[in-house]
């Protein structure tokens, strides 16, 4: 849920500034305008940098449950060998 809005800002930003894009070429574009502009790529760069961190952090994290759920299904298999080796033992 939070990869989608990360995802969203950067999409928000790109629009904004294609936006002023085009208001800019209606007129001259001034000092301040041209600093927002820089500000907010800067701002995107980030927010697309953090995005890629937490698509890492992801992988990283289901690789961990895949090889846990690995190692749960070994246990399970070696859990249900042992109770057949259990039930074949006199009683």
């Amino acid at each position: 849920m939070n990869l989608n809005k990360s995802l969203k800002m950067p999409a928000f930003v790109g629009a904004l500034l294609v936006s002023a894009a085009l208001l800019a070429g209606c007129g001259g574009v001034s000092d301040a305008q041209y600093a927002e502009l820089d500000a907010l790529r800067q701002e995107v760069r980030s927010l697309e940098s953090e995005a890629n961190t937490l698509k890492d952090e992801r992988a990283e994290l289901e690789s961990q449950i895949s090889e846990m759920n690995r190692k749960l299904a070994e246990c399970n298999k070696q859990k249900e060998e042992t109770r057949a080796n259990l039930n074949k033992l006199p009683k």
